[in-house]
């Protein structure tokens, strides 16, 4: 009687499996990037090795062939979804590990943001932002120069390089949270993180965060992001310890980083450090106030956006 392996390689033989596996094989092999990496490690690998790694070398050219043409990290045909291969070779065999790609490192990042700041501030309508969308007033050169002015610092945003953000002021309604919501969306289709952060409730929420003691961890998830938002700041009288502690913290590190920081307010410069000098307790502290403004002023570009409440049509 003929041994079941005997029969299996003449039925393989005979069906033309061996062919077709000859012909993947080496289009594995022909895989710019297999063939690459087989140039940099064949010192460590005999053909033995290699042939018995071709089912990793296969999986790794499908995979980053996957990765060229991504679809998106919900629709990732990868063996582990948000996942890229790497081979290294070990004990003289091929073996396959996988890191996450940006897209995931990005998605872990804003999910553990989104775990540690509540006060996000992206509303639906906000996540639909786009420069395209700014009403612009043929009769107000403010609003024509702070959307050219958006338009430029998108364009140029290089964080950990330039530190540069702007200071965009005006009345209530004019269009200042959505403007700067378009710039994050524009950041993104360059793959550049930022976080829009509501200031008055993100300072609500580190008050809180005393009592649970994470404020470390609230702070170090806003102060780190490459490109940060804080909307609305000046709007409420902040405590001694929310402005020199908590604000000041935070601009400190984005200084020393080159981080850029973008804000909205309804004052200019020199009213925000009016208001800056003054404490829920009452009193007067200005070199407090002049010292949080040096970690403003220098690092951004003022610009005044006036126009009708549109919150109010």
């Amino acid at each position: 009687m003929e041994p079941i392996q005997t029969s299996l390689k003449k039925y393989m033989k005979d069906a033309g499996w061996e062919d077709a596996l000859e012909r993947v094989q080496q289009t594995v092999l022909n895989d710019t990037r297999v063939s690459g990496w087989l140039d940099e490690n064949g010192k460590a690998l005999n053909e033995d090795a290699i042939a018995q790694g071709r089912t990793a070398l296969l999986e790794y050219k499908n995979s980053w062939r996957n990765c060229d043409r991504c679809p998106g990290l919900a629709n990732c045909p990868n063996p582990m979804p948000g996942y890229q291969p790497e081979l290294y070779p070990e004990h003289g065999q091929i073996q396959m590990r996988y890191h996450p790609c940006p897209l995931q490192i990005a998605s872990d990042r804003q999910k553990q943001q989104e775990s540690l700041v509540k006060s996000l501030y992206v509303s639906e309508e906000f996540k639909k932002a786009s420069f395209e969308n700014m009403e612009i007033d043929d009769t107000d050169d403010t609003r024509a120069t702070a959307l050219a002015t958006a338009l430029e610092f998108e364009r140029e945003a290089n964080p950990g390089e330039n530190g540069q953000g702007l200071y965009l002021h005006g009345m209530f309604g004019v269009g200042k949270t959505y403007l700067i919501a378009a710039i994050a969306n524009a950041l993104a289709e360059r793959k550049i993180q930022s976080l829009l952060v509501y200031a008055p409730e993100f300072f609500r929420e580190m008050r809180q965060a005393v009592g649970e003691g994470n404020v470390s961890e609230k702070i170090d998830a806003v102060k780190r992001v490459p490109v940060l938002m804080l909307d609305d700041i000046g709007a409420e009288t902040m405590s001694n310890w929310i402005r020199d502690d908590v604000l000041g913290a935070i601009l400190q590190y984005r200084m020393t980083a080159k981080l850029p920081t973008i804000f909205t307010s309804n004052w200019d410069y020199e009213e925000l450090e009016d208001h800056l000098s003054y404490s829920n307790k009452g009193g007067e502290e200005r070199m407090k106030a002049k010292r949080i403004m040096e970690r403003i002023r220098p690092f951004t570009k003022q610009l005044y956006l006036s126009g009708r409440n549109r919150r109010e049509t």
